[in-house]
């Protein structure tokens, strides 16, 4: 019975991972990616790999979802002169055999793979005990491989400023995104004020248990972003301007903590990142404290948008 669900799973991940890339209407796309997302999150549930499930989920099919159905609502109005102008039959069957040859390529490469298959696991295991957290991939993400976490969080950042340049000038310094009108008695509204309470609830205890067990800031920062936009989107608050001091503090303070911990390291232990024997774990959630409002501002802040509301004086 078993064999025959993930026989299932896997021809329907399958299905959908091609009805994604020919699908004509990049709306239709988009909510096949989405559904793929999340039949992806279901695989790594049965592969055990709690953290990756949950890091799909949120940010796979969740953020990049929401980001790509805002994108596809804005390219909507370009799609019927697309669809009058169909590409040539050689670049379709192009297309396809590079396609075709890159998904062989890789498939090939996953075969030739050694059995068992190399490994870092072992190593982790023989010293996560130095970190002083039970789970393995925080210790992989802040502790061995820390310099990665720290660059993700600065390229969220930059990506947030590319964003913002985005903004025309008679918008500069106002409100992210669109102005928001919702019925206060409405249905919308109604779910602002009792979802976010229990969303919180869960993001912050999704941030505190991913020391030692899955979870983690990024998941946690997702959740909490989500809320804060549903809110937004009710219109029961308004998006902060991107020119106040404050919010610009608070998206660099999770960066700047990483950073300043990182060179505290050299004076103290002797490289870049390096925690002080028996001092790792209060470091580590230094960080991931710091890092949780700033990731949820940054989250919240793309999906928002460039400001498009104009100052008001």
């Amino acid at each position: 019975m078993i064999d025959l669900l993930i026989l299932g799973l896997t021809a329907l991940l399958l299905g959908l991972a091609a009805w994604t890339v020919v699908a004509r209407e990049a709306f239709t796309a988009v909510v096949s990616f989405i559904a793929y997302g999340l039949l992806l999150t279901l695989a790594w549930v049965h592969l055990r790999g709690i953290d990756v499930a949950l890091t799909e989920a949120a940010i796979g099919a969740g953020l990049t979802g929401a980001l790509l159905i805002n994108a596809a609502a804005r390219l909507r109005s370009t799609e019927a002169p697309a669809r009058a102008e169909r590409p040539a039959a050689v670049s379709r069957w192009l297309a396809a055999g590079v396609s075709t040859c890159v998904t062989l390529a890789l498939s090939l490469c996953v075969l030739a793979l050694p059995d068992p298959a190399p490994t870092l696991a072992h190593e982790v295991a023989a010293n996560i005990a130095s970190t002083g957290v039970g789970n393995p991939i925080t210790a992989v993400l802040l502790a061995f491989r820390a310099i990665d976490t720290l660059l993700e969080t600065i390229v969220l950042l930059l990506v947030l400023i590319g964003v913002w340049s985005l903004t025309p000038d008679a918008y500069w310094g106002g409100r992210a995104g669109s102005r928001h009108d919702a019925d206060p008695n409405g249905i919308l509204a109604y779910t602002a004020r009792v979802l976010p309470p229990i969303g919180i609830v869960v993001g912050m205890y999704i941030f505190w248990v991913g020391a030692d067990h899955p979870g983690g800031k990024f998941q946690g920062a997702t959740i909490l972003a989500a809320m804060w936009l549903l809110v937004m989107m009710a219109a029961l608050v308004e998006a902060p301007r991107i020119s106040s001091t404050a919010l610009r503090l608070g998206l660099i303070v999770g960066p700047l903590t990483f950073i300043v911990v990182g060179a505290a390291g050299v004076l103290i232990a002797g490289a870049f990142l390096a925690y002080p024997e028996g001092y790792a774990k209060p470091l580590i959630v230094l960080i991931e404290l710091a890092l949780m409002p700033s990731l949820t501002l940054i989250l919240g802040l793309l999906l928002a948008g460039a400001p498009q509301q104009a100052v008001q004086t």
